[in-house]
């Protein structure tokens, strides 16, 4: 026994962003390049690069980014341990000579593949930048 109908159909269409009306009327695919909402080229295939030749140092930055947000909250982690006091002279010391030498260690790394660390902040659209600005 089915549930009465209410004399209404349901049309199903194409998931949202599916199809664009072409100047003819007609419905086209929408490209991955393409923005869903707008029809316009996203930002996100703008700044997508894919050559094969810039792979590795497109992985390489991706690597470094990852480092210095860690190197960077490991920092802020240690300012607050040795502000509330949780950590002994000794222990301040290597704390601060291992952070000091991670960050030489990433400016070698960004010599060695002609990154700069703005080049390390990666822009995550909406969401702002990976990384603080310094000063803010």
């Amino acid at each position: 026994m089915s549930a009465p109908s209410s004399g209404r159909s349901r049309r199903t269409s194409p998931a949202r962003g599916d199809a664009r009306q072409a100047p003819g009327g007609e419905a086209r695919p929408v490209t991955p390049e393409e923005d869903p909402v707008s029809g316009e080229a996203s930002t996100t295939a703008r700044r997508l690069e894919t050559d094969p030749d810039t792979v590795e140092r497109d992985l390489i930055k991706l690597v470094l980014s990852l480092v210095e947000l860690l190197r960077q909250l490991m920092e802020r982690t240690a300012l607050h341990r040795v502000d509330e006091g949780d950590l002994s002279e000794d222990q301040e010391e290597r704390v601060g000579m291992t952070l000091m030498i991670l960050q030489e260690r990433m400016a070698e790394l960004c010599d060695r593949y002609d990154l700069t660390m703005d080049d390390l902040n990666i822009d995550l659209g909406p969401l702002g930048s990976l990384l603080p600005r310094h000063g803010g």
